[in-house]
C-alpha cells in the first residue's frame, strides 16, 4: 500500500518555524533530507536551511554552490534530499503563481510555512504545472 504523506518530527517543524521568523520579511528556504519508507512516506530527519540569494519577500532562489553542499551533505549522511521548504512571510501555505511558474521537479514535496497563520503544507507539481496538495503529518 502506497501512503504518499511526508512526516516531520516537531523539532524540524520549530525549526522552519524560527528559521523563518528569523529571515522575515524574507521568504526562508531549504531543503529537508530524509527517506522513503516501505510504504512510500517521505520521512524528513534532517533541515538543510538555505539562503533565499534573491532576498525577496515575493520568492526565493538557491545558490547553486549551496544546492551542491546540500546533496553533499544528505549523502554523506545516507540520506536523499525529499522536500523543498520556503516561507510566506505574510500570505496563506499555499503555491502562489511565482511558485508554480518557478517549481520544476516533478519528484520533490514543496512545503510552504505560513508564518501569519503559523501553518504548513505540501505539494507536489506536475509537468503540466497542476498543483495537488500532499499531506504533511508531524509526529515523533
Amino acid at each position: 500500500m502506497n501512503v504518499e504523506q511526508i512526516v516531520l518530527n516537531p523539532a524540524i517543524l520549530e525549526e522552519i518555524r524560527v528559521q523563518a521568523l528569523e529571515e522575515m520579511p524574507n521568504e526562508a528556504c531549504g531543503y529537508l533530507a530524509g527517506d522513503i519508507d516501505e510504504s512510500g512516506r517521505r520521512i524528513a530527519v534532517k533541515r538543510i536551511p538555505m539562503t533565499n540569494v534573491d532576498a525577496s519577500p515575493e520568492h526565493f532562489s538557491f545558490s547553486p554552490k549551496e544546492q551542491f553542499a546540500a546533496v553533499k551533505e544528505a549523502r554523506e549522511a545516507g540520506l536523499n534530499l525529499i522536500s523543498v521548504y520556503h516561507s510566506h512571510p505574510e500570505t496563506p501555505a499555499r503555491m502562489s503563481d511565482e511558485d508554480i511558474r518557478l517549481a520544476n521537479d516533478t519528484q520533490t514535496v514543496y512545503l510552504i510555512y505560513s508564518v501569519s497563520d503559523e501553518n504548513i503544507k505540501g505539494f507536489t507539481i506536475d509537468r503540466e504545472k497542476t498543483v495537488s496538495s500532499y499531506p504533511v503529518v508531524v509526529t515523533e
